[in-house]
């Protein structure tokens, strides 16, 4: 950026309105940047308040930028403009700020900041200081501006430092004496035979010399000597240094309260609840093992800060749990690591540009590119090699953990990603696989489900930094395979109630064998466990056949010889899995052997239902006593995800994976369902719905014809989820209520089961209803626990499932046909699909659920 300027020849000369200062270096220029590193602010008084009278008797436009705690440094006066920001905010909101002023006040500006030195005691650390300067310096260059800096000497590492230093254009180091001595560090792009030499002045600021004799520069040394014993452990980042000193006062057997909130602010969460709840439960020694296990600085996130807390709540609070947790070894990916990257791979201005509201959607995918395309600092990749060196070639998952993830009201459910690390091969080759694995972590902040999810909840422009959870993968090997026994999600209380007589608040379990990413992701005819703990044994199904049908088929597994994430069928494992544990997680399917052997083909036919591991009442009453205990403590519903290992014996231990505040809805009473009345029923059905009793009014139908969404070529079905991003979004906004009618499973990854759209597409929508259609196969099943379910029950997104059977009261898909069809002018370039969609806007329309009775309704309502 700096370059450009070479071939421009000598640029504008700037007044310092000290002269001897001028003739020391060959005057500042337009686009200066100018640091000057002080014992104190009234050093910097000294050189500052000569410029600001210069530039207002020259009648530039002069801005003073205030956001420090200290003394002003200006007054108000005629010729000055003085805005005020917070750093409070976060270091993306109050750059970005800061960066919107700048751009605002244009080219040729003068400024006049307040100390870099105070953003180190907002944001802890003295690398964020840094990295606000790497930003704005060179913006403000961009612009031909001039600002000053004050910067505190002896305050901040020698990391921070260098980073000020390569930024600006002039680096100036001031001391006090019984003179005024300024040594130019750096002066860009000039030079004269004793430019950086200290010269020293009169207090007045008079009689610039340059310190050359013997004498002069002894007492010079001298001042430097005695400044010398004031300064701080520069080796260290002012992080690293609190720590060590707050570890050490522990030692002596002082820990003040005024440290650990420190530590909660800085490390662990900004939410109040939490950190009540964490100052309950968490030892001082608690606080100094994980900053022994973080990489940088920074907060370690959401997801990160839920784990942990839930962990210590029921180790503190539940005994049996002692005899059955799987002990963790976490590392932590500090946020500062995350806008440290931005930084130094030159994406911030991208960043900045994608904050706009023109932008959040437009460059996200540009930023997203660069995020996966970056390079990490050489420091930073030490440490993950020394990551990597401990654990070995154990396999290990890196997880998002963003600022507002697994907040109270903010699941953030599969918004970001998690990658598997199966962690075979070189040290080398390794740390490739794991610093791909960070970066796409990190690219995951500009995915669109996640920025329509930030966007739905007013998110967009809050601080929103990522840092990484580094877990080492619970499991066994199984031959070449690796995988835990079982795993899943559990919810405290099940927000949507399938079955008349289940007791919601009982908690529910959605259970898989293997890894719990089929319990957590909508599967392609697969069905995970679904386990209501006031009857855990208890199958929804009523017969084997049935049993076997809706069973979970593929089971999700790490592959230690290829280094993969593989699905294997449940067939292809059955040579390589010992018989008690087929027996603790699976079942004979004996009719299926029945058949086959007349058929003379008789084998052995195991599925998947985790029944006997559901029959030990202890692991289930464990489960329901670990969500109950959660719930109690967090005075909210929550949901875990877990993983269960269980061996020979039948022992077993839990890992507690994650730990959210679950969002259960408003929970309604009885509503009173209308009669019908012919001619205006849309839908009528009995056991069909989930979700809370309500009457919504419907604004516009969309409805996709199962045949021809089935005979549509299954290359193109991903037009069809498109189409319905674009019904979505033109709807966006407008306070209109959207039922979207779609054939067999909304979201699913497979589009021969239905239209594979993401929670983007169906974001401003109200309510969904699956369509049963025997001719091409659709069936409805929404996936309990699954992350679309969780986005479906925070955006209050009602469910309905039209089935081809006695729970269908009637249906009349044909009721609309005499209105406009809208879909040909909201997606006029889609002709192919004008007669699978129709979308019809209504005057009357009203949905009714009630839960009290299991019956739904959705017709025109009498006028």
């Amino acid at each position: 950026m700096f370059i450009r300027r070479l071939f421009m020849g000598a640029f504008d000369r700037v007044l310092s309105g000290i002269p001897g200062l001028d003739d020391l270096l060959d005057y500042i220029r337009m686009g200066d940047n100018v640091v000057w590193q002080v014992t104190d602010l009234e050093e910097f008084r000294y050189f500052m308040e000569p410029f600001v009278e210069q530039a207002i008797g020259d009648r530039r436009n002069l801005i003073y930028m205030r956001f420090a705690d200290h003394e002003p440094l200006l007054s108000p006066r005629e010729g000055l403009k003085i805005f005020e920001f917070n750093p409070d905010k976060g270091f993306e909101a109050f750059t970005v700020d800061i960066y919107n002023r700048i751009t605002i006040e244009g080219k040729d500006a003068f400024y006049v900041f307040d100390s870099l030195s105070s953003l180190q005691s907002v944001w802890y650390t003295d690398l964020m200081m840094g990295n606000f300067f790497r930003v704005t310096c060179p913006y403000l260059f961009k612009l031909d501006t001039v600002a000053y800096f004050p910067l505190l000497r002896g305050r901040h590492s020698f990391d921070a430092v260098a980073r000020i230093r390569d930024t600006t254009q002039l680096l100036l180091d001031v001391h006090t004496g019984d003179k005024l001595y300024v040594h130019p560090l750096k002066v860009w792009n000039r030079y004269s035979a004793k430019m950086f030499l200290p010269h020293s002045c009169s207090m007045d600021l008079e009689d610039f010399k340059a310190v050359d004799g013997g004498v002069a520069l002894s007492r010079y040394y001298q001042i430097l000597e005695e400044e010398e014993a004031q300064k701080q452990d520069q080796n260290f980042d002012s992080h690293d240094r609190f720590f060590s000193m707050a570890k050490l006062e522990y030692q002596q057997g002082r820990f003040r309260e005024e440290t650990e909130n420190q530590i909660l602010e800085s490390t662990m969460t900004k939410d109040k609840r939490l950190q009540e709840m964490l100052k309950k439960y968490f030892k001082p020694k608690d606080y100094f093992k994980l900053r022994d296990r973080m990489i940088g600085s920074g907060a370690i996130g959401g997801k990160a800060c839920g784990m942990l807390l839930a962990r210590k709540i029921v180790n503190t609070l539940l005994p049996e749990y002692r005899a059955h947790r799987e002990a963790h070894d976490s590392y932590y990916i500090g946020s500062d690591v995350f806008y440290t990257y931005i930084v130094s791979n030159n994406c911030w201005e991208t960043r900045i540009a994608q904050r706009t509201e023109e932008g959040y959607f437009e460059k996200a995918g540009q930023l997203q590119k660069a995020l996966l395309s970056g390079e990490f600092p050489s420091n930073i990749r030490e440490k993950f090699r020394s990551v990597l060196e401990y654990f070995g070639q154990s396999p290990i998952i890196v997880r998002s953990s963003s600022f507002l993830e697994d907040g109270f009201g903010n699941a953030f459910a599969g918004k970001y990603e998690s990658v598997f690390c199966v962690n075979q091969g070189t040290l080398e080759e390794r740390l490739k696989v794991f610093e791909d694995a960070v970066r796409r972590v990190y690219a995951s902040i500009m995915d669109i489900s996640a920025l329509e999810y930030r966007k739905q909840r007013g998110l967009e422009h809050q601080d929103e930094q990522m840092a990484v959870l580094v877990q080492r993968v619970s499991g066994s090997h199984w031959g070449d395979y690796f995988f835990p026994a079982a795993a899943g999600v559990g919810y405290s209380y099940s927000a949507y109630k399938w079955s008349k007589d289940m007791d919601q608040s009982a908690g529910m379990l959605r259970l898989v064998a293997g890894l719990g990413t089929r319990a957590v992701d909508r599967t392609e005819n697969d069905y995970p466990r679904l386990v209501n703990l006031d009857r855990p044994a208890v199958s929804m199904q009523t017969n084997v056949a049935d049993k076997h049908r809706f069973s979970q088929k593929n089971v999700d597994v790490l592959d230690t010889k290829k280094n993969h994430l593989l699905t294997k069928s449940t067939d292809s494992l059955m040579e390589i899995l010992p018989l008690w544990y087929k027996r603790a997680v699976m079942e004979r399917d004996y009719e299926a052997e029945d058949a086959l052997n007349r058929m003379g083909r008789w084998r052995q036919v195991w599925f998947v239902t985790c029944q006997k591991l559901l029959e030990n009442r202890e692991f289930t009453g464990l489960m329901q006593k670990l969500l109950k205990t959660l719930e109690q403590v967090y005075g909210n519903p929550v949901d875990i995800e877990y993983t269960v290992n269980i061996d020979e014996e039948g022992d077993f231990v839990v890992n507690l994976l994650q730990c959210r505040p679950l969002f259960t809805g408003s929970r309604g009473g009885k509503v009173e369902i209308p009669s019908l009345s012919e001619g205006k029923t849309f839908f009528h059905l009995k056991d069909s719905s989930v979700g809370n009793s309500l009457k919504k009014q419907i604004h516009v139908v969309i409805q996709i014809e199962p045949k021809l969404y089935y005979e549509y070529p299954y290359g193109k079905k991903h037009q069809v989820a498109e189409a319905v991003g674009r019904i979505n979004r033109y709807y966006k906004g407008s306070g209109k209520n959207l039922l979207l009618m779609t054939p067999g499973r909304v979201g699913t990854s497979s589009p021969e089961l239905g239209v594979p759209v993401t929670f983007a597409d169906i974001s401003a929508v109200s309510g969904i209803c699956e369509v049963s259609d025997s001719r091409a196969g659709y069936m409805p099943e929404l996936s309990y626990g699954s992350h679309m379910f969780q986005d479906m029950v925070e955006a209050e997104i009602f469910y309905s499932a039209l089935w081809e059977d006695r729970r269908k009261l009637s249906y009349d898909p044909e009721l609309f046909a005499e209105e406009e069809n809208l879909f040909p002018q909201i997606c006029p370039d889609m002709e192919e699909l004008f007669p699978m969609f129709r979308v019809t806007e209504l005057e009357d329309l009203y949905y009714w659920n009630d839960v009290m009775s299991g019956e739904t309704l959705c017709q025109i309502a009498e006028s």
